[in-house]
């Protein structure tokens, strides 16, 4: 029987004992566990930037994945925990919006987490990672099906963070999903929303910058020069060649972009 595999994304970063104390409890319930870090550095409190990276990586694990995400900073409040059945994969995370950029794509089911012989006790206030999202997690991968910890549920949040909204006649307001390692601004802007911005006049602005230049490939623009380009995950991201555009620009994941088309 091959391992079950478990994804783990999380803001905790790794210079404390969290994703380590959630390891442990992954393996005292399920020992087989093959766990997979996609990040752990997702900018602190930032639910948008924790959607889109879970939305790039679970397409490419196997069915029966599952997937702990856990970027909460409603944690001790009333928000709740979910399981979601998608794409013959598992997802826990906190009903907070983590996982909306699946949900937008994938026929679901959401389950409220409610059965407490899945939690760990006692149950903090302040580290649900380690005592509900962590155990549910481990004993989906050990074989326990999404439907003993709680019943479906169709009120979960849903919001529109993955997408710009229209803002007037040729301009849309969105935000800054991720700045990745190189520097790069990932936005909300689908390169398939847009198609034909090649052939156009276009402006991303974000705060006083104004991109208008479109690139195929980070080579294609002189050294510092901004520019936009769609991204491998289809979305559009300002870059500049070999140097960080988010330095350049001084912006940071949840900030506005501002797209104007004529």
């Amino acid at each position: 029987m091959p391992k079950p595999i478990l994804t783990l994304t999380t803001d905790f970063g790794l210079s404390d004992h969290y994703v380590g104390t959630m390891k442990g409890v992954i393996l005292g319930i399920c020992p087989r566990a093959e766990m997979v870090d996609i990040s752990h550095q997702v900018s602190p409190f930032e639910i948008a930037e924790g959607a889109w990276l879970i939305a790039q990586a679970y397409s490419w694990f196997p069915p029966k994945t599952v997937h702990l995400v856990v970027v909460d900073p409603g944690v001790g409040t009333s928000r709740r925990p979910i399981v979601m059945e998608a794409a013959g994969q598992y997802f826990v995370a906190p009903d907070n919006g983590v996982l909306a950029m699946v949900y937008a794509r994938e026929k679901h089911k959401i389950r409220l987490i409610s059965n407490e012989r899945y939690f760990r006790q006692p149950v903090s206030q302040t580290f649900h990672g380690r005592d509900i999202f962590a155990p549910a997690a481990a004993h989906l991968a050990a074989g326990a099906t999404p439907a003993r910890l709680g019943k479906v549920v169709e009120d979960y949040l849903r919001p529109s963070f993955d997408k710009p909204q229209r803002s007037g006649k040729r301009t849309w307001s969105g935000r800054i999903l991720k700045i990745d390692r190189f520097g790069n601004i990932i936005t909300n802007f689908h390169a398939s929303d847009f198609p034909d911005l090649e052939r156009r006049g276009f402006t991303m602005a974000i705060g006083p910058h104004q991109i208008g230049t479109l690139a195929h490939h980070y080579a294609e623009s002189g050294p510092g020069e901004l520019f936009l380009i769609a991204g491998s995950s289809g979305y559009f991201e300002v870059s500049v060649n070999q140097g960080s555009a988010a330095k350049r620009i001084g912006c940071e994941a949840g900030a506005a972009a501002e797209l104007t088309v004529w």
